[in-house]
């Protein structure tokens, strides 16, 4: 009876204890602090490193700071963020990640399988030892962080690796481009488009073909049928209702007296500025399907 209900318990308390693991948080940018361990200064030169890395070599490094693993080891929780994040490039696997669980005072590099040959588990346990724990102890966690991040840095620049492909330029003049869309510029060109559209084709069509290109815009910048059909749906409807929406607002305005100013008055830009330090600059960031098999060390302060 006893062995049952012990059977009975621990087939009850075994699903909770599976759902304790850590949340593998989403990766923000090349640095995504937990803690609030680095300033926005610390976090913006260090990710500057390394997007100068990947720039030059190809190669990818993410930092990860979080305040516990438990209940997992910090073998266990970071294999599972280097398996999800996919730091470093396919099939070159030349990614690496730093974790530091804080309050656990464990720290851990992670290593892709194409930089196992030059950052060994004795380089990395060295980085660790050496470089990055008597910082720790000190109480230095961003100048800890730092130099180990420039160690694997050095290191990496010395392995031969295959040079970054030149799309990666075509990357950024999309980023410019999608900048320049989604600004007031890009608005008011929108805006002259629907206008041009109704006013050739009628109401309807015009609205159609509008949704037509701002949909076809979408695609080609972020490369998502969802978002670019979403999106060529609401210009639809914009340009379709858009001169009656605004006449009803601005009636609703008059009738209302202060009630529109009121809402107009609220911290227009509060909710950005409130963003994540590490990742605020850094948003386009994303692993390119680099593979992990354990490789690395792990340490302790």
């Amino acid at each position: 009876m006893i062995a049952r209900a012990l059977l009975l318990a621990f087939w009850l308390v075994w699903p909770l204890a599976a759902s304790a693991e850590v949340a593998v948080p989403p990766l923000s940018g090349r640095v995504v602090d937990q803690t609030g361990t680095l300033s926005a200064s610390d976090a913006a030169t260090l990710t500057q490193s390394l997007k100068d890395l990947e720039t030059r070599k190809g190669s990818q490094i993410a930092v990860l700071i979080v305040p516990t693993t438990q209940p997992e080891t910090i073998e266990q929780f970071s294999i599972r963020v280097a398996e999800a994040w996919k730091i470093g490039r396919k099939k070159i696997d030349d990614g690496a990640l730093l974790v530091v669980a804080k309050d656990d005072h464990k720290l851990r590099i992670e290593v892709g399988y194409g930089l196992e040959g030059a950052l060994t588990d004795v380089t990395s346990r060295r980085i660790i030892d050496e470089i990055i724990v008597p910082r720790f102890r000190s109480g230095d966690f961003a100048g800890g962080i730092s130099a180990g991040v420039d160690r694997i840095i050095r290191i990496v620049d010395g392995e031969p690796l295959p040079a970054p492909r030149p799309e990666a330029s075509h990357g950024d003049n999309n980023s410019d481009l999608a900048s320049f869309i989604f600004s007031p510029f890009g608005l008011i060109g929108y805006v002259a488009i629907a206008a041009l559209m109704r006013g050739l084709m009628g109401r309807l069509l015009g609205s159609g073909v509008t949704a037509g290109i701002v949909g076809a815009v979408i695609w080609f910048l972020v490369g998502s049928m969802v978002l670019s059909g979403i999106l060529g749906v609401a210009a639809f409807f914009i340009t379709m209702f858009g001169d009656s929406i605004m006449a009803a607002s601005q009636a609703a305005s008059r009738n209302g007296g202060r009630g529109g100013g009121g809402w107009s008055s609220g911290s227009s830009g509060s909710s950005w500025s409130g963003g994540s330090s590490s990742g605020s600059s850094d948003s386009g960031f994303s692993g390119g399907g680099g593979s992990f098999g354990g490789g690395g060390a792990s340490g302790s302060w």
